[in-house]
């Protein structure tokens, strides 16, 4: 399939977005604000121009190599199980895991760990639950395994609804932290930085596809991997690799940092550092923590993004493959963030040049602790690794983001366009034309959002996406393939019940209601800083309630296609006829 736009055209354009951002910092440099944007760093910058056309080249390779839907959704299929370890691996080491969970952990301290356990935990239940009979029953989409023997129409338009609103909030965090790293690599202003990465950004999906996106977050994940493996090894070597002296001293600069508040007193100083060494610095109350917790074990089965990568694979094996591989790497890195967000404390909050060390606020306004892990880079490595570790987390944005916009935009042209509008029957250039036009629009919303949330942490922000997954997908998902009493009215009604109960409740929520939208303390409508616990029970209670109340023909017709899609999802006949795509 030819593109309509010459690769010329496209190199054009990112050379002059990269030559804006240049014309920027060199105007910041001279311009440090009161918002203390960092200094111009020139070698960050050359790492970060360089990473952006070595991705340029993988994306005209990759534009070369599509050349049907296949490709542009699932680069064809082709792609190891141990490279798609690498690649679901990258999509999770995301801008929330990196900058946010690492930011998490020098705010909260232990409390950090929340994150890191309940994004990894999800891997083992993905691993025996759900991985082979995705790749079994998968083509494209969520949709293709959950709705394979449901009607097509109103399935197809909840998965989708349910699909653009998870990728929304799931790209409002990497647009912040991709504002936040860009405005301190460049010293441009904020909204200047994320238009800019969003016009960016977009060009990679537009273009490469699956394939692009793929190799992007693999390269992405090695470069990644080793650079906090780097980091945490140049924190414990400070410490003597002994775990309990970096703690210490994370706890006597926070209670430094306590004992210089108003009003501070030497037990309530000490008291706040030893805070960052137990639980309730974040999540305060039990069923805050439950839910929370719920919301990141079980979203993660729900997240399209993550799902599309299983139909990357040729078969279940590789599937499983890709699962074990994504958990192997997931885990060692959590572990490092955890040790980078201590080292944070003790080399960045006591730095006068990176942080206000009266107050324990990192230069830069709202949103600045995101660059907590960046900012570690620099302390341990100097310049050179510093540019490095930008450009590496501008890597992790670039391909998360691209793969999000993906899944989204293949939820509208394949679900919506092609299945349910055209029947089945589009021509591929009409289909792959409407992607593109979804992208377009997604890269636009993805730029608003990330305007608006701007002082947000970006890992909390990814949470709230994990929720709105786990109660809407996740059920559907699971039911669908377990439950042979599940409909496609009940499917469909337990879903928007989750989807609209999540969205509505994280809405009203103190994150959003308070902190976002401007409301005054306490004024909160839900009290609870994730809405899982009760949304996605009332997604399960709607899948089972409206499934049993069910009594129309064509839901006997759908229990008796149980027995067929099981066969498929436990042996894979026929799989193989779904990949030909």
């Amino acid at each position: 399939m030819k593109n309509r736009f010459s690769t010329r055209s496209i190199i054009h354009f990112v050379f002059a977005a990269l030559a804006f951002l240049a014309a920027g910092a060199a105007h910041a440099a001279g311009d440090v604000g009161e918002t203390a944007k960092q200094a111009t760093n020139w070698t960050a910058i050359i790492m970060f121009m360089m990473f952006v056309l070595a991705t340029l080249g993988i994306t005209k390779w990759a534009a070369k190599r599509t050349r049907s839907a296949s490709d542009f959704y699932t680069a064809g299929g082709g792609i190891t199980g141990f490279q798609n370890g690498l690649a679901i691996a990258g999509d999770y080491m995301s801008a929330a895991a990196f900058l946010g969970v690492s930011a998490a952990v020098m705010s909260s301290g232990y409390d950090g760990l929340i994150y890191s356990t309940g994004f990894l935990v999800g891997w083992p239940i993905m691993t025996f639950l759900l991985a082979e009979r995705l790749r079994n029953l998968g083509r494209f989409t969520f949709a293709d395994v959950a709705g394979y023997r449901f009607r097509q129409g109103p399935f197809r338009a909840f998965a989708a609804s349910s699909t653009l609103v998870v990728v929304a909030f799931y790209l409002i965090a990497q647009m912040v932290g991709a504002g936040q790293l860009i405005k301190l690599l460049f010293g441009l202003d904020y909204w200047i930085a994320v238009v800019l990465v969003g016009t960016l950004m977009m060009v990679y999906v537009f273009f490469g596809g699956m394939a692009a996106t793929t190799w992007v977050q693999i390269i992405k994940a090695v470069m990644l991997l080793a650079g906090v493996s780097f980091m945490a090894f140049m924190i414990m070597l400070k410490y003597g690799f002994n775990p309990e002296a970096l703690f210490a001293d994370a706890v006597r600069v926070r209670t430094d940092i306590a004992s210089r508040l108003p009003g501070a007193t030497p037990e309530s100083a000490q008291k706040a550092g030893l805070a960052i060494m137990g639980p309730g610095g974040f999540i305060k109350d039990p069923v805050s923590a439950i839910s929370f917790g719920m919301a990141l074990m079980f979203g993660t089965m729900g997240l399209p993004h993550v799902l599309m990568r299983f139909f990357t694979v040729p078969n279940a094996k590789e599937a499983r493959k890709s699962v074990l591989w994504a958990t192997t790497w997931v885990a060692y890195f959590f572990i490092l963030i955890f040790i980078i967000g201590f080292g944070a404390i003790t080399l960045v909050l006591t730095n006068p040049e990176m942080a206000n060390t009266e107050t324990g606020m990192i230069h830069g306004g709202a949103g600045a602790s995101n660059m907590a892990a960046v900012l570690v880079a620099k302390s341990v490595g100097g310049n050179m690794f510093y540019g490095f570790i930008s450009a590496v987390a501008f890597a992790t944005i670039l391909a998360v983001v691209a793969g999000l916009t993906l899944s989204g935009a293949t939820a509208v042209s394949h679900d919506l366009y092609a299945t349910v509008f055209k029947g089945g029957k589009a021509r591929v250039a009409d289909e792959l034309r409407v992607t593109r036009i979804t992208t377009g629009v997604l890269g636009v919303i993805a730029v608003l959002l990330g305007i608006s949330f701007e002082g947000q942490n970006v890992a909390f922000m990814v949470a709230l996406a994990f929720a709105i997954a786990a109660s809407a997908n996740f059920p559907v998902l699971l039911l669908s393939v377990i439950w042979r009493g599940c409909t496609t009215r009940g499917a469909v009604a337990g879903g928007f019940l989750g989807l609209i109960s999540s969205v509505a409740l994280t809405v009203v929520s103190p994150s959003v209601w308070e902190n976002v939208l401007g409301n005054p303390p306490g004024s909160a409508l839900f009290p609870y800083s994730s809405p899982a616990l009760f949304s996605m029970s009332l997604g399960f209670i709607g899948v089972w309630l409206f499934s049993v109340l069910d009594g129309s023909a064509r839901a006997r017709e759908e229990h008796q296609a149980f027995e067929a899609q099981q066969v498929r999802s436990e042996t894979g006949l026929g799989a193989a006829g779904a990949t030909a795509h």
